[in-house]
């Protein structure tokens, strides 16, 4: 398995191990639950140096980005950061991804871990405006920093005004005494917080300067199960399981980030436009358990009679509600708000509304 550069650490911290996307990530520390309520109330740290990271740079980088995303990346400006996906041409999405730009010529691509190769693979097959790329995912480390008091500790760290970095935005400039730190606020929790990008051979120096910093606000490591009922609860979706290469972004609700705007031709346009217009043969919609039991990926879902009409994508028992919470696909005629529908847990028929998530308010 790969490692990243915090590995040791987290096996010194006795955390709960396993394979993730080809590295060896912490899971759990002290549990999931306790993990999820410290980022939603004080402050955690998750190492998500496994993700992907390509630069995009040139004369060809615009052309190129606004052929192989679906977002309309002319909108952006430098320091702005953008949510997109690579359609495929069959109607699905090849990944999720965020864009930031640097300059109109410069761009930084950051994808999920589980599909660096098959990304890379994508944009270079269809690289034909001649965009110059470069893959530094094994070049860059990342800590993501999250939680309503994570701005208090790294605050500590860096002249940068944090409180000057919205929403969907970055800076770059010194961090913990490290030069060309990219400060990133695009969190995965919905707790607030940061994402600090940064050269590995300075991971050491970050890693002990965030958790004293953050000592006095009850910081702590956090894993990836942490991580997964964080962005549920908050209805974002998660790749591999609400996102694949056979649903396509008009079916998971992300029309948003689907532009069909004059000028932009990116790929399968033209089915996405049919599907926005004419509407989808199934729909993501998130959901809440109205009888007591957890929904998990590949749980049917069905209607009063138990005939099939979709699958769970995502569930888990939401720490903070204390009730079964999830998202999947459905018929359309199933996905009107407060709509009734079941799960078929292993035989046993369990009822649920549809709802609008985030399911943490």
């Amino acid at each position: 398995m790969k490692t990243t550069p915090f590995t040791d650490k987290h096996i010194a911290l006795g955390a709960k191990m396993h394979e993730f996307a080809g590295y060896n990530m912490p899971i759990e520390y002290s549990g999931i639950i306790d993990e999820h309520l410290t980022v939603c109330n004080a402050v955690g740290v998750f190492d998500v140096s496994h993700m992907g990271e390509f630069w995009v740079k040139g004369p060809g980088a615009l052309p190129f980005l606004q052929k192989i995303t679906s977002n309309n990346v002319a909108a952006l400006a430098p320091g702005k950061v953008q949510y997109t996906c690579f359609p495929n041409e069959e109607g699905g999405i090849v990944d999720d991804l965020l864009v930031y730009q640097y300059d109109p010529q410069k761009y930084l691509l950051v994808v999920n871990a589980s599909n660096i190769e098959k990304d890379w693979n994508w944009c270079v097959a269809h690289n034909t405006e001649g965009a110059e790329l470069e893959n530094s995912s094994d070049r860059t480390a990342q800590l993501a920093v999250q939680g309503p008091k994570a701005i208090l500790a790294l605050q500590k760290l860096t002249d940068i005004d944090l409180s000057d970095i919205p929403y969907y935005t970055f800076k770059v400039g010194e961090f913990a005494g490290e030069k060309n730190v990219i400060i990133s606020n695009t969190g995965y929790t919905g707790a607030g917080g940061f994402e600090l990008y940064f050269y590995p051979d300075a991971a050491d120096k970050i890693w002990n300067a965030v958790f004293e910093a953050g000592e006095e606000f009850g910081i702590k490591p956090v894993g990836l199960g942490a991580r997964d009922t964080l962005r549920l609860e908050m209805g974002f979706c998660l790749y591999g399981n609400d996102l694949d290469d056979t649903t396509s972004p008009i079916e998971a609700g992300l029309g948003w980030i689907t532009k069909f705007v004059d000028g932009k031709n990116f790929t399968n346009r033209a089915m996405l436009e049919k599907q926005k217009a004419e509407g989808t043969v199934r729909k993501l919609v998130g959901f809440e358990m109205i009888d007591r039991g957890i929904p998990r990926h590949g749980y049917e879902l069905v209607d009063e009679d138990g005939g099939k009409i979709g699958i769970v994508t995502s569930g888990t028992m939401s720490p903070m509600r204390k009730i079964g919470i999830g998202m999947g696909y459905v018929k359309p005629e199933y996905s009107k708000l407060g709509t009734e529908i079941f799960i078929d847990m292993r035989g046993r028929k369990l009822k649920a509304v549809v709802v609008r998530p985030p399911f943490r308010k």
